[in-house]
C-alpha cells in the first residue's frame, strides 16, 4: 500500500453545492460593504467579500459574522488578497491569515488566498484555517494567459491543501479563451477547478466555462463596480446571456468586429433566443485579427456570427460557399458554420434595408443617393438596384465609389452636385456621425423626402438633426439593425423572428444610453443601493471624511 504524503489533503468541497456566479462585493467600509451585499441578497446566492479594501478588516468581522449568519441560504467567500499579489491589502502575510481565520470564525465556508502568499504558510497555519474552512487557493495572471497546466501543477502540490484552485489569465485574443477551456476539460475532473479570462475578449470564458469543467465564474453586484476588465453584471450574465441555462447542448454565436463593445446586437439576439425559446447564447467577440476569429470559430465551436467592421468584404475568401447576393456584393456580415466545419456566408444588410424602405413605397424608379461605399453601401446599393430603384453613389473617396458604382450599375455624383440634384431617398452609410460629432454633408446638401440613417447609435446622429431640421422624414439605423439581425435569426433557427420584441429592446437599450449620456444606465437596484448607503453613512458620520474613491486593483 502507497504511503500517504503526510501533508496531502483530499478535497472537500463538492462542485454540484456551488452556484455558477459568485459576485463580487467591495466596499471603502463596513456600512457600505454590508448595504451592498443585502442589496444583492435577495436575489444572488452566492458573494465574495473583499475584505481588502477595508481600511479595517479585522474591525468589519463582527458585522460580517451577522450577516453570514442571517443569510444562511447564501454561499460567502472571504478574500483579502495582498497588494503584492494584486489586491489592496498592505498587511504581512501573518496579518492576512489573521483575517482569515477570524473570517472563518465568523462563519464564512470558504476563504480565498493566493498562491503566491500560501508557498510561504507552514503546514501547521494550513491545518489551522483548514479545520475551520473550505481553502481556495488562486492565482493571477495580470498581463496573459500563457502555462495554465503549470500554474495548476503549482497549486495542486501535494504539500498546498486546495479545496478549491482557481486560475485566471488575462485574453489578449479570442484564441486565448480556447487555451483556457482546452485547459479545463483536461484537468476538471482531477480537483473542483475555476477557470477564467480576464479582459474584453474573455467573456467568452466567463459564459462558456461552465461547459469545459469550470465550478463557477465571478460577476459585478452593480454597472461601474466591476473588480476586472471584462467583468460584467451578475444581472447581465443572467438576464441577458441565460449563464444558468447554458449547457453543452447551447449553440453559440457572436458579433465579430473591432471594435464590438458598442453593439447591441447581444441584448437583441439574446432576447430572440429567450422568446423562441432557442437554447443559444451570443457574445461580443472583439477580434483584433481575422486569423484569430478564424480560429475560434472553428475550435470551439462557434454556430454562427454576425460580422461587422473591419471584417465584412476580408471573410469572404475564407467562406466555403456563400449565397448569390454576398457573392455578388463581395461582402458577408452572417456565417453559419456546419457540424463539419464549413462556413457559409450570407447578406443580411440587404434585408435590413430593403425592408424598411419597402414597408413605405414601391422601390420601383425611386431616386436613391447612397453615401458611402464600405460593406454596407454595397449592399445597399446592389439590394436596391435588384428592386429597379434608380442609385447614385457619394463617396468620399471617388475611386473607391466609382468601383462600387461600375459592379452594380449605378452612377455616381460628385460633390459640387448635391446641392442641385433631389432624391427620393438618402441612406447614410459611413461611420461619420458615431462620434456625436461630425456629419458628412452639411443641411443644403440633403436635398429628399427621406434619410435612412444606417448608425444606429448613437440614435440621433448629427446628420438625423440637419434632416429633422429641414423636415425630412427619418428612418432610424435601428429599423436596418432589426431587420438585419431579424433575418439572421431566421437563418440561423429556421424559426420567424419576433421582430416586435427585438424592435423594442434595442429601442430601450437605445433609450437608456442616451439618459445615461451614452453609456448604459444602471439598474434600478443599483440607484437604490447607493441612495441606501448615502442614507446611512449620513446618519452614522459625525464629521466629513476624506473619501478616496478609487477603482479596485485586485482584478479578477
Amino acid at each position: 500500500m502507497t504511503a500517504r504524503h503526510p501533508h496531502r489533503y483530499e478535497p472537500r468541497f463538492l462542485r454540484l453545492r456551488l452556484p455558477r456566479i459568485c459576485v463580487a462585493v467591495y466596499g471603502e467600509d463596513a456600512t457600505e460593504l454590508l448595504h451592498k451585499a443585502e442589496q444583492l441578497a435577495g436575489d444572488e446566492s452566492f458573494l465574495e467579500f473583499r475584505l481588502d479594501y477595508l481600511a479595517n478588516p479585522l474591525a468589519a468581522i463582527p458585522r460580517l459574522k451577522q450577516f453570514v449568519e442571517s443569510y444562511r441560504q447564501i454561499t460567502t467567500i472571504a478574500t483579502c488578497r495582498r497588494a503584492v499579489n494584486g489586491g489592496r491589502f498592505k498587511g504581512s502575510a501573518a496579518a492576512q491569515l489573521d483575517i482569515l481565520l477570524k473570517a472563518a470564525d465568523a462563519g464564512f465556508p470558504m476563504v480565498d488566498v493566493e498562491v503566491e502568499t500560501a508557498e510561504g504558510w507552514k503546514p501547521e497555519e494550513f491545518e489551522r484555517l483548514r479545520a475551520k474552512t473550505a481553502i481556495l487557493i488562486s492565482s493571477h495572471d495580470f498581463k496573459q494567459t500563457k502555462d495554465l497546466d503549470g500554474t495548476f501543477a503549482r497549486i495542486a502540490d501535494p504539500k498546498l491543501p486546495a479545496d478549491l484552485i482557481k486560475i485566471v489569465a488575462t485574453a489578449k485574443s479570442l484564441s486565448d479563451n480556447v487555451t483556457m477551456m482546452r485547459f479545463l476539460e483536461r484537468n476538471s475532473d482531477k480537483q473542483t477547478l475555476v477557470g477564467l479570462c480576464m479582459g474584453e475578449q474573455g467573456i467568452i470564458s466567463r459564459l462558456l466555462g461552465f461547459r469545459a469543467g469550470s465550478a463557477f465564474t465571478f460577476a459585478a453586484g452593480f454597472i461601474g463596480e466591476e473588480t476586472a476588465p471584462g467583468q460584467v453584471t451578475a444581472s447581465t450574465l443572467r438576464n441577458v446571456y441565460r449563464a444558468d441555462l447554458v449547457d453543452a447542448a447551447t449553440k453559440v454565436y457572436g458579433v465579430v468586429g473591432d471594435p464590438v463593445a458598442h453593439s447591441l446586437s447581444p441584448l437583441m439576439l439574446n432576447a430572440a433566443f429567450r422568446r423562441e425559446n432557442h437554447n443559444g447564447v451570443y457574445l461580443p467577440l472583439h477580434a483584433k485579427k481575422l486569423d484569430d476569429l478564424l480560429r475560434c470559430v472553428r475550435e470551439l465551436p462557434i454556430h454562427g456570427i454576425s460580422v461587422t467592421m473591419p471584417y465584412k468584404q476580408e471573410i469572404v475568401e475564407y467562406l466555403d460557399k456563400s449565397d448569390e447576393i454576398t457573392a455578388r456584393i463581395g461582402a458577408c456580415n452572417t456565417v453559419v458554420r456546419s457540424q463539419e466545419g464549413k462556413l457559409y456566408g450570407f447578406n443580411t444588410d440587404v434585408a435590413g434595408v430593403v425592408r424598411p424602405l419597402e414597408q413605405r413605397m414601391n422601390l420601383q424608379g425611386v431616386k436613391v443617393l447612397v453615401l458611402g461605399a464600405g460593406g454596407a453601401a454595397r449592399a445597399a446599393v446592389f439590394g436596391l438596384k435588384e428592386r429597379g430603384a434608380e442609385v447614385t453613389i457619394y463617396n468620399r473617396t471617388s475611386p473607391k465609389g466609382q468601383k462600387l458604382a461600375r459592379q452594380a450599375g449605378a452612377k455616381t455624383i460628385a460633390r459640387g452636385n448635391l446641392v442641385k440634384t433631389q432624391f427620393d431617398v438618402i441612406i447614410h452609410a459611413t461611420p461619420v456621425g458615431m462620434d456625436g460629432k461630425s456629419a458628412l454633408l452639411e443641411s443644403k446638401e440633403l436635398n429628399a423626402k427621406y434619410l435612412f440613417e444606417l448608425i444606429y447609435t448613437p440614435a440621433e446622429t448629427p446628420l438625423v438633426r440637419l434632416a429633422r431640421a429641414k423636415g425630412m422624414q427619418i428612418i432610424s439605423g435601428s429599423e436596418m439593425f432589426v431587420q438585419q439581425g431579424a433575418r439572421q435569426f431566421e437563418i440561423w433557427t429556421g424559426k420567424p423572428a419576433p421582430l416586435e420584441e427585438m424592435h423594442r429592446v434595442v429601442l430601450h437599450a437605445l433609450a437608456q444610453r442616451e439618459h445615461a449620456g451614452g453609456e448604459p444606465a444602471k439598474p434600478e437596484r443599483a440607484v437604490k443601493t447607493e441612495k441606501a448607503i448615502s442614507a446611512t453613512k449620513a446618519k452614522t458620520r459625525t464629521k466629513a471624511t476624506p473619501k478616496p474613491k478609487s477603482k479596485p486593483s485586485g482584478k479578477r
